[in-house]
């Protein structure tokens, strides 16, 4: 009997990666596993309007991606769609962009952080986001991710999508999976303080991303 689930499943990871750091790694390599994508679509944002500027250049994190991704046992694309298209990058913006090329059945999960999750209803157009793809939330160390703790409509919002990974295959939007199991205290942030003050932080980089930020002298390094 042939497998009726052909839904093609694309798991999606969108950030800055100033540096790409292990969280970002790990995080990636939990859903892979647990949902078996066709693929592992990486984003890196243009201008990311909720953050500082960006310290590295757009090739230079692009380079560093497909280091720290080299050897995952899922095809990577890095779609460099946000920094072609230049000002702000809105998550919105780029799944539709996504829904157009992939089309309205694939199966597209976006991973967040719960740091991202306690904000979400700060993202522009956050309410459209359900109706272009799954979210997979990963906790993250000093941010709750129960309802009583986070912003009401978000609150709602999530709770009421609550499914599972099988769930998630089988429909294209609109399920929240949450991997509370999950946990990683590192940030870009912290990575490239440590890397300003001369430090080497290799827990927190792959090995091949820190080489490459020594060998082009980024982060004053």
């Amino acid at each position: 009997m042939a497998d009726v689930n052909t839904r093609p499943v694309v798991l999606l990871m969108g950030g800055s990666f100033d540096p790409v750091h292990q969280g970002h790694v790990a995080v990636a390599g939990h859903f892979s596993r647990l949902l078996a994508p066709d693929s592992l679509r990486l984003l890196p944002a243009g201008d990311p309007w909720q953050k500082p500027p960006l310290k590295a250049s757009a090739a230079d994190r692009v380079a560093m991606l497909r280091l720290a991704f080299d050897g995952l046992p899922v095809p990577v694309v890095i779609d460099e769609q946000e920094i072609r298209r230049g000002g702000g990058s809105y998550t919105v913006d780029t799944l539709r962009s996504l829904r157009a090329e992939l089309g309205n059945e694939a199966s597209l999960a976006w991973i967040i952080g719960a740091d991202q999750l306690a904000q979400f209803n700060t993202w522009h157009d956050w309410r459209s986001l359900f109706d272009l793809a799954h979210f997979c939330v990963a906790a993250r160390p000093g941010y709750a991710m129960d309802q009583a703790h986070l912003p009401p409509e978000v609150a709602t919002a999530f709770s009421q999508r609550m499914g599972t990974a099988a769930q998630l295959r089988d429909c294209a939007q609109g399920v929240a999976l949450f991997a509370s199991n999950l946990s990683f205290d590192m940030s870009s942030t912290e990575v490239r303080a440590a890397l300003a003050r001369g430090e080497l932080p290799a827990q927190s980089l792959p090995p091949t991303v820190l080489d490459y930020i020594k060998q082009h002298h980024i982060y004053r390094i």
